[in-house]
């Protein structure tokens, strides 16, 4: 069932005593919220005249938004996984550390990452996104730069800390900016091009690692610091370029005249979007997010799936690579490639997908089936063949879930300040699963390393797939209740502005299944 039909109530039931108190009649609270849209500036025109103008105008914002924020993200993700092809150019001996150390390293990243990100996207609202953003890349870019001049394990660690705090803002918050710019149904397909850049870059990251790590000796350092120092750099000048190319949100975009500015907030507010309006911040926004029930499923099918994002991201070269399925070097670096290459093709269709028919439960389950099965295989068979084909299904059942399930979270929950303190817990609390990925392929498992794919195959089927399972039926069972005029107590001596404020909790609210 598509999404504007779900959203339409009909529902036969007679005026409650709760609806009566408000003066309203069956299913006005389904129709409340278009009363004070703002005013059309094409009113006039015909349906097909406006259909036009609305295509054009989506165009505008896809050419402005999508493919510089993809950028930005495939940069942040080539920073914080490149260490992983580091370690195949001898980034381990150079600095005499163990695998517990270099574990050790990936995983303060994810400390620090995780426990800034639920309030990095108040810091956006707050600060803008156009001054936000392209400063926390030029910190990152920095870090990054200097991970290519330390010298042993402490100074390893120490950046990759500071990374990890200057990183935290952007996934999350690229997230909800985007959120506030798109209707509901429109959303998917670009989160899902945006993260599709996490896939390009680890095509991309295994090939431009091969290539830097030829620069070995050059300016007496070893191909790896050229890695991180080149990346970084280039980090740093893109950060700068941002502040000229990262946008406000809508009501104040540059790029947008008067009028398409107009257009895009009455179309948020058509779709019963409080990202169309200002909203000062109050902790009672930040409290009805903790206390949400579904900000924590949200956050466990996440964790489901970005668990193994970064053990697969920061460990399949270590896993197609000497101590691992036998290859070495170079060759392994371009084994590398294919799998991130066909996942980001169907993290593109994924978004696609679920945007027509907003069964994004279904997609997640549909989906995480193919990595259960591709972590199986790594599990079951000795056969390299079979295992780098298992490396395939484990990309395709991991990454169009990130997208999926972020679209998801955003979709159902309403309210501005709300939206990003809930993507906020969600994203972070899957990030900080990335302490648990960084330790659980070990050198001394290898070459089978039965414990690191076993985690994850438990995580797939677990968190990911019984999560998405659940969160399906109950908020089947809540739209139900809706539809029955079950919640329309909860507006009952409620004036208009309360009962807007209300977000997702609200009887006319239809959940997204």
């Amino acid at each position: 069932m598509s999404f504007p039909e779900k959203r339409d109530s009909d529902s036969a039931h007679s005026p409650s005593d709760d609806e009566q108190k408000v003066g309203a009649t069956p299913g006005e609270f389904q129709a409340r919220g278009h009363a004070d849209l703002p005013p059309d500036p094409d009113a006039g025109l015909s349906q097909d005249e406006k259909a036009r103008i609305d295509r054009r105008l989506l165009w505008k914002l896809d050419l402005r938004l999508i493919p510089w924020l993809c950028l930005l993200y495939l940069i942040s993700f080539l920073d914080r996984t490149n260490i992983g092809n580091a370690r195949l150019v001898g980034l381990e001996d150079d600095l005499n550390i163990t695998g517990g150390q270099y574990n050790a390293a990936l995983s303060l990243f994810f400390v620090s990452y995780s426990l800034s990100e639920p309030l990095t996207n108040i810091l956006l609202k707050r600060l803008r996104p156009s001054i936000f953003i392209p400063a926390i890349m030029v910190l990152w870019g920095i870090c990054m730069t200097t991970m290519g001049l330390v010298h042993n394990f402490q100074g390893l660690m120490a950046s990759r800390f500071f990374l990890g705090l200057a990183e935290a803002g952007l996934f999350p918050g690229i997230n909800y900016y985007l959120s506030c710019w798109y209707k509901r149904n429109e959303f998917g397909i670009r989160a899902a091009i945006f993260f599709s850049a996490a896939a390009v870059s680890g095509s991309f990251g295994g090939l431009l690692a091969a290539a830097i790590a030829q620069m070995d000796t050059i300016g007496g350092k070893a191909g790896w610091c050229w890695i991180f120092i080149l990346e970084g750099i280039a980090t740093v000048f893109i950060g700068v370029a941002s502040f000229w190319m990262v946008f406000d949100f809508p009501d104040e975009a540059t790029f947008l005249s008067p009028v398409d500015r107009e257009r895009v907030i009455r179309r948020l507010k058509e779709d019963e979007q409080s990202s169309a309006e200002h909203e000062d911040f109050r902790m009672t926004y930040f409290w009805a997010s903790v206390k949400d029930w579904k900000t924590w499923l949200y956050a466990v099918i996440y964790m489901g799936a970005d668990g193994p994002l970064y053990a697969f991201s920061l460990f399949l070269p270590t896993i197609i690579g000497p101590n691992g399925l036998g290859y070495a070097g170079t060759r392994a670096q371009l084994l590398s490639v294919p799998p991130y290459a066909v996942a980001a093709c169907l993290t593109v269709l994924i978004g696609y997908v679920a945007d027509r028919t907003q069964q994004r439960g279904f997609c997640n389950a549909g989906v995480s089936i193919l990595g259960v099965i591709g972590f199986a295989m790594l599990l079951g068979s000795k056969d390299p063949g079979v295992q780098y084909a298992g490396t395939f299904l484990g990309a395709l059942g991991i990454y169009p879930c990130i997208a999926n399930t972020i679209t998801w979270a955003s979709n159902n929950t309403e309210g501005v300040y709300k939206r990003g303190v809930t993507l906020g817990i969600v994203i972070g609390w899957g990030n900080i699963n990335g302490v648990v990925s960084s330790n659980i392929y070990r050198r001394k498992d290898a070459p089978t390393y039965y414990v690191g794919h076993g985690v994850v195959f438990s995580y797939l089927v677990l968190f990911l797939l019984g999560g998405s399972t659940i969160m399906y039926f109950l908020l089947r069972r809540e739209n139900a209740n809706r539809r029955a005029g079950k919640r329309d107590d909860l507006v009952a001596g409620k004036s208009e502005a309360e009962i807007e404020a209300l977000g997702d909790v609200r009887p006319n609210f239809i959940y997204t299944l």
